[in-house]
């Protein structure tokens, strides 16, 4: 069942160097900006966490081992409670449902023995071979990497982007935000107690999967007190953000580290704030084969 899934079940997660995706500034003196770094942050944040409901279609790049895996899905969501519907080009579909099903996603593999399953959203079977689960479809990613917290070693990387003018991506213009952080690399970290993968994550604000890959770790387990870890001490090297200038929310982000191209994924066809009947999260919904 781990072979069934984990080619499938890509959310959220690129070719090339993001630098030239850009023609951002003409030769001679530049314009006054349209916007500033921070009204454009400040926006984004907002207009994200304002999100009620949301459907979209996210186009996936993510690096895998040695591999870029694509994948592109369908999302549904609500917030508050929060539910959320995935259907992927393979017909993979994932169903959460927060405060039912124990906590577990329905899942159907779309691929023998074609039963609907009861799978953890953040265990391993959910989690295997891509960089986030699915509780961070749509959005959640994009906020943390803006995000700094008390938690943080250090905030550095968070306030690293700059508003650096405007771009054609879809057919519309929209604002570039990028953070140029060359200082990116891994660092020793000593475990202290009840130390989780996730709090490590937290501390360096660098992701959870590249901190179970580095150090050989399986999803879920606990990291003895004392360990020496390898971890980035930043999400990126670089990470270039595409922002719709009507809905200030992402079209577009895209991730390069040491080793090249980490993640990109592109948001299409985004309807925020739109009413979704409730049906739509039903495992009965005529249109599934949950």
């Amino acid at each position: 069942m781990r072979t069934l899934l984990s080619s499938c079940l890509t959310y959220t997660g690129l070719a090339g160097a993001a630098g030239a995706l850009f023609v951002l500034v003409a030769a001679g003196t530049p314009p006054p900006p349209s916007i500033t770094t921070e009204q454009l942050t400040a926006r984004m944040s907002a207009a994200i966490e304002g999100l009620k409901t949301l459907r979209c279609t996210v186009k996936a790049q993510e690096r895998i081992g040695g591999n870029i895996n694509q994948a592109r899905s369908i999302m549904k969501l609500t917030y508050k409670p929060l539910r959320i519907y995935i259907k992927n080009q393979k017909g993979v579909e994932v169903l959460y449902l927060q405060g039912q099903n124990s906590g577990d996603a329905w899942v159907y593999p779309a691929a023998f023995p074609y039963v609907t399953l009861s799978l953890d959203p953040t265990g391993k079977l959910m989690r295997s071979n891509q960089h986030h689960t699915a509780l961070q479809a749509g959005f959640g990613t994009i906020s943390d990497l803006l995000r700094t917290t008390g938690l943080r070693q250090d905030n550095s990387y968070s306030k690293s982007f700059r508003y650096v003018g405007d771009t054609t991506l879809q057919g519309r213009t929209s604002y570039v935000l990028r953070s140029d952080f060359p200082q990116f690399r891994y660092v020793s970290y000593k475990a202290g107690k009840n130390e989780t993968i996730e709090s490590v994550a937290e501390r360096f604000g660098c992701g959870t999967y590249r901190v179970i890959t580095r150090n050989d770790l399986t999803i879920g387990e606990k990291i003895p007190e004392g360990k020496v870890l390898q971890v980035p001490n930043a999400y990126g090297r670089r990470t270039v953000l595409c922002v719709d200038p009507k809905t200030y929310l992402p079209i577009m982000v895209q991730v390069n580290d040491d080793k090249g191209l980490f993640e990109k994924f592109e948001f299409l066809d985004v309807v925020p704030n739109q009413n979704i009947p409730l049906e739509e999260f039903s495992k009965d919904y005529k249109d599934y084969k949950l």
